[in-house]
């Protein structure tokens, strides 16, 4: 009997960091959300505008009674605007000192589980604009790439231009 309950093989398994990532589509490249700051994920809804906003800023919707502000993540990255589809979504992220804020994405595609080990990092260098800026890592799910969020900056009042 004691040779089969060895309890130390259990931490073999767990021995790599992993980190779960809300992957999305963005055009026709996946992105990955640290599933830590996502609260919600909810369907396109009317979305009333908010006048002398940044571009990027499409405006405010209710949500169970909250005003929560919503921004587009293709025009923060210097992409086309929005097209809504059914697959169009608002992913709701809760940030400490933003409290909550909506971001449009095309469509949600699954939640990864990435090992942080495996994570590579950018190279970004002084002179980038546009979504490079937006990027903290390259993860890889089987054969795919998925580009990491640094939500810090995709939230930001700076715009990438």
């Amino acid at each position: 009997m004691e040779g089969k309950y060895m309890p130390e093989n259990e931490f073999d398994i767990q021995e790599k960091e992993t980190k779960q990532y809300i992957s999305v589509k963005i055009g026709e490249e996946k992105f990955g959300i640290d599933i830590g700051y996502v609260d919600n994920i909810v369907r396109m809804q009317k979305i009333t505008r908010v006048p002398k906003a940044q571009k990027y800023f499409k405006g405010i919707i209710n949500l169970r009674g909250d005003i929560v502000p919503v921004m587009s993540a293709r025009i923060k990255m210097g992409l086309d605007d929005d097209v809504y589809t059914s697959s169009t979504r608002i992913i709701i992220l809760k940030l400490e000192e933003k409290g909550e804020i909506g971001l449009i994405v095309d469509e949600v595609c699954e939640v990864v589980t990435l090992v942080v080990d495996e994570i590579d990092k950018p190279n970004i260098d002084a002179s980038s604009t546009g979504k490079e800026l937006f990027i903290n890592g390259i993860g890889k799910n089987g054969d795919e790439l998925i580009s990491l969020f640094e939500i810090g900056s995709i939230v930001s009042d700076k715009d990438a231009n």
